[in-house]
């Protein structure tokens, strides 16, 4: 009886162990949910053909001043100027660097001018998202840091 105890504590405690290590191991991903800085928009990361891809999901103000659906106005592709902001493509190409906290080799497009730049997602150890577009080199760049959007219902 009391080793048939001991093997129902031990295995509730390595359940238990499963279940931290595996929320950690989400914590150290890039997949989910992100708020860009500034809380404009909800970015999705995913996988996409061996590489991390992510789409707007949720923007704070989706309508233009004419209360029209927001578009990829700035495109310097006149074919795309007409594709809703929601659902686009953001991110993508993204494979691992030699960090397991950073990815690398991706590009981020900006809506806000049209403009696609090389791009590199580094996992911080406060949870948050460091997203850095670049020209040639990280060094000739813009960083962002984006934190993990809330959960939704």
């Amino acid at each position: 009886m009391l080793q048939t105890k001991r093997n129902v504590i031990v295995l509730a405690l390595c359940c238990c162990l499963a279940m931290v290590w595996n929320g950690a191991a989400l914590a150290a991903s890039p997949y989910g949910q992100w708020l860009t800085e500034g809380g404009k928009s909800r970015v999705e990361i995913a996988e996409c053909d061996n590489s991390l891809c992510g789409k707007i999901v949720w923007l704070a103000e989706p309508l233009d001043e004419a209360g029209q659906e927001k578009l990829d106005k700035n495109n310097p592709d006149a074919a795309l100027q007409s594709r809703p902001i929601l659902g686009l493509a953001l991110l993508n190409g993204f494979v691992p660097g030699d960090e397991k906290t950073v990815w690398v080799d991706g590009e981020i497009y900006n809506p806000e001018d049209g403009e696609t730049y090389s791009c590199t997602l580094t996992l911080q150890d406060d949870g948050t998202l460091k997203v850095r577009g670049y020209v040639g080199l990280p060094l000739f760049g813009k960083t962002q840091i984006w934190t993990r959007a809330p959960k939704t219902e």
